[in-house]
């Protein structure tokens, strides 16, 4: 998302103004700027990585990266940004994820340091580096611009030891805050100090006996011998309780924006008051709304719900993902299988729409936003003897792969070339792709849950009156003269009139869509399917003819049933 950007009058002019959700970001750092005059904007996300990264983490820095291009483009550029990747690696691992292996290698290290627990997968030196590295290689992949930053680095390089100091010295006053938001029992053994165990290595969570601010020193007892101890705050000897560890931190690097879930609403308060009492700013941002899996649970890192990053590549591509996260990023939203569909048409459509709108229907297209204000042509496959192209839909290739049963990329080309002859894997790389990622949704979801049914005696007969109406079409008609002529078909059935559509009349009433569910469950064995017309012209008229043979002769169910 580093792609610079061609920036016109009328693009800046409108990105002023954009209602767009980036932009309303963007501009209340606008305001922070032009209040400071600071030269230069740090954006942050956060990762904890006690747990396999997930779709959410990619979704912080996708969206924080959207708002970072729009503040670019509202500023012209002339505010250096970043954007720091940051791992609390340093936490303590408090229990041992369910989706790992060697369970009880990590069980043997609880309470150490993310970068202290040894990895169960065997690649990294700690189980903190191998989530880093699965983070990062994704990130990388998807050519996001940013910089990663280790807690464990940076505690243990001195780089917070400054800002460790200043909090020690305003102890009570970070103590005036965290307290209240505690029940009596936990208040009374409170510290925002955690020292590492000098012998053990763990991160302790003890009450503190006192502090030498001057010193930069605390004093705990360890609860299970006895024993004393004195540890300095610098030096990654100690870390500090994940609220005020995040105050701090925006403290230290003077952090202007970051963005939370709305789990965290509560938390973003405290610290902003933290960081406030040792004389910093809270950064701007926003709270965004979970992600949910099927049963409407919260998605979680340790449990696996959900989707992982992995999982949704194998299904589509990473610029549907960034379409998932663009949408409606403060309203709660269930992230399984069955979306993945939607989002990958949602973002072909944004693609194809694009090139026509004006600059401000541009900057609150999807696309604009995933490609850093670059995005690439749609593409398209022209019908011989056709001027107009037509892109090809994710739900189209699902419904070809259905109708054939194709498990193999090349079947589906075929229908591909033969609609349009001019087209190949090398010249459409994305269709490719697109192919490829329909073909493995077909096999893992779409094969095992087709359910076709028998037509009824009305259906039989309007179905009879498709097959003959396609066997009048002139060859090679295209998709639109197919589509007017089921519509024709559907006009003379009261079952599928529809005297409510926009520009009916009595004489000429619109068609209902059951007389599309129709064709999609008893000919395809689906609920939904793409527009009918534009499947027949890719699939074939004779082919489509002699689907609707099989299914009035009862051959799908029988297969189904067998």
């Amino acid at each position: 998302m580093s792609a610079q950007l061609f920036l016109s009058p009328e693009l800046v002019d409108a990105a002023r103004v954009s209602p767009a959700w980036p932009f309303e970001e963007a501009r209340k750092l606008v305001k922070r700027v032009e209040a400071s005059g600071q030269k230069s904007v740090l954006f942050e996300t956060g990762y904890g990585p006690s747990g396999l990264p997930h779709i959410g983490t990619f979704g912080e820095v996708a969206r924080t990266s959207m708002v970072r291009r729009a503040f670019e483009v509202i500023t012209e550029g002339k505010i250096a940004t970043r954007l720091l990747a940051f791992s609390d690696d340093m936490d303590g691992l408090r229990k041992v994820p369910d989706n790992i292996p060697n369970k009880e290698l990590v069980a043997a290290n609880l309470g150490k340091p993310l970068t202290q627990v040894p990895d169960p997968f065997g690649t990294h030196d700690s189980f903190g580096a191998h989530n880093n590295a699965r983070l990062r290689a994704f990130l990388d992949a998807f050519g996001f611009d940013y910089e990663f930053a280790s807690s464990t680095e940076y505690y243990k390089s001195g780089r917070f030891d400054a800002a460790l100091k200043h909090m020690l010295a305003r102890y009570d006053s970070v103590m005036k805050i965290m307290l209240p938001s505690f029940r009596e029992e936990r208040a009374a053994t409170y510290s925002p100090f955690l020292p590492v165990h000098p012998k053990t290595g763990i991160v302790m969570q003890v009450p503190l006996d006192s502090y030498d601010a001057e010193a930069g020193t605390i004093s705990w007892t360890d609860p299970e011998t006895g024993e004393k101890f004195i540890t300095p705050v610098t030096g990654g000897h100690c870390k500090l309780q994940w609220k005020p560890d995040w105050a701090m931190r925006w403290y230290a690097l003077n952090v202007d924006y970051e963005m939370a879930g709305k789990d965290l609403i509560d938390s973003v308060k405290l610290s902003g008051a933290i960081v406030r009492a040792l004389g910093g700013r809270a950064p701007e941002g926003f709270n965004y709304e979970l992600f949910l899996d099927d049963k409407g649970q919260k998605i979680s890192k340790s449990k696996g719900n959900g989707l992982t990053i992995e999982e949704w590549l194998t299904y589509a591509s990473p610029e549907s993902l960034a379409q998932f996260m663009f949408q409606k990023p403060t309203a709660a939203k269930r992230l399984y299988f069955d979306v993945i569909p939607r989002a990958v048409d949602d973002y072909l459509n944004f693609l194809e729409a694009y090139p026509r709108q004006d600059w401000k229907n541009r900057l609150g297209n999807p696309v604009w936003h995933i490609h850093a204000g670059d995005p690439p042509a749609a593409e398209i496959l022209v019908h011989t003897g056709e001027a107009k192209g037509t892109s090809v839909s994710f739900s189209m290739l699902l419904n070809l792969a259905a109708v054939a049963n194709a498990e193999d990329p090349a079947v589906l080309w075929g229908f591909l070339r033969r609609y349009a002859p001019s087209v190949t894997p090398d010249n459409r790389p994305r269709l490719d792709r697109l192919v490829g990622y329909a073909v493995a949704y077909f096999r893992d979801f779409v094969k095992p849950a087709k359910s076709y049914r028998a037509a009824d005696d009305v259906e039989r007969e309007v179905l009879q009156k498709i097959d003959a109406t396609l066997g009048a079409l002139a060859a090679g008609a295209s998709a639109e003269e197919i589509q007017t002529a089921l519509y024709d078909v559907a006009r003379a059935v009261p079952r599928y009139q529809d005297f409510a559509a926009k520009g009916a009349t009595p004489e000429r009433p619109g068609v209902s869509n059951d007389f599309f569910n129709m064709l999609y469950e008893v000919l395809l064995g689906e609920k939904k399917g793409p527009r009918f017309g534009s499947f027949i012209a890719l699939y074939g008229v004779a082919e489509t003819r002699r689907l609707i043979e099989d299914a009035l002769a009862g051959a799908f169910v029988a297969r189904e049933t067998a």
